[in-house]
C-alpha cells in the first residue's frame, strides 16, 4: 500500500486511455480467471470479492458488527457478479468485465471531483495503475 494524491481527472485520464486501460483490466481479469477458460465464473470473481471483504468494509456491512448474515452478504456479492454478467449467461467475458470497471472506475473519478484528495492504494490497484500512468507522463514531459 501506498498514500498517493489523485484526482477525479487523474482516474477518468486512466480510463479514456484505451491502450493502458485495457492492459490492465485484462490483466487483472486473467489473473482471476483461475481456470484459464475466458469467462470469470461467479466462484472465481466471488473469491477475490469476499478475501478482500469490500463490503464488509467499505460498506458497514460487516459481520461483527451483526449487521448481516451469511446468506444477506451471499446476496449482495449475488448482486455485484450480475452488474458483471450483464448478458446474464452465469459467466462474465473479458468485455463485460472491462465494461463494468470502466463504469465503477468513471464513477470512482465523478466521485472523487477535481480536488486533489490524499489516498491509501494498495500496490496494482486500477487508482494506483492511474497515479503511476499520470507520474510517468509528467516525468516524460519533463
Amino acid at each position: 500500500m501506498s498514500v498517493e494524491i489523485l484526482d477525479g481527472t487523474t482516474v477518468r485520464s486512466f480510463v479514456e486511455d484505451e491502450g493502458a486501460f485495457a492492459a490492465s483490466v485484462d490483466s487483472r481479469f486473467a489473473a482471476l480467471d483461475a481456470d484459464h477458460d475466458g469467462l470469470l465464473s461467479y466462484a472465481e470473481m466471488s473469491r477475490e470479492l469476499m478475501s478482500l471483504r469490500v463490503l464488509e468494509k467499505h460498506f458497514g456491512v460487516d459481520n461483527d458488527g451483526g449487521a448481516a448474515g451469511p446468506a444477506e452478504l451471499a446476496a449482495l456479492y449475488r448482486g455485484l457478479f450480475a452488474r458483471f454478467d450483464r448478458d446474464g449467461s452465469g459467466a462474465v467475458d473479458r468485455l463485460e468485465f472491462r465494461a463494468e470497471m470502466r463504469e465503477v472506475m468513471l464513477a470512482v473519478a465523478n466521485g472523487l471531483g477535481f480536488l486533489p484528495v490524499q489516498m491509501v492504494v494498495e500496490e496494482g490497484s486500477f487508482l494506483k495503475v492511474a497515479v503511476d500512468r499520470e507520474l510517468g507522463q509528467l516525468a516524460k514531459a519533463a
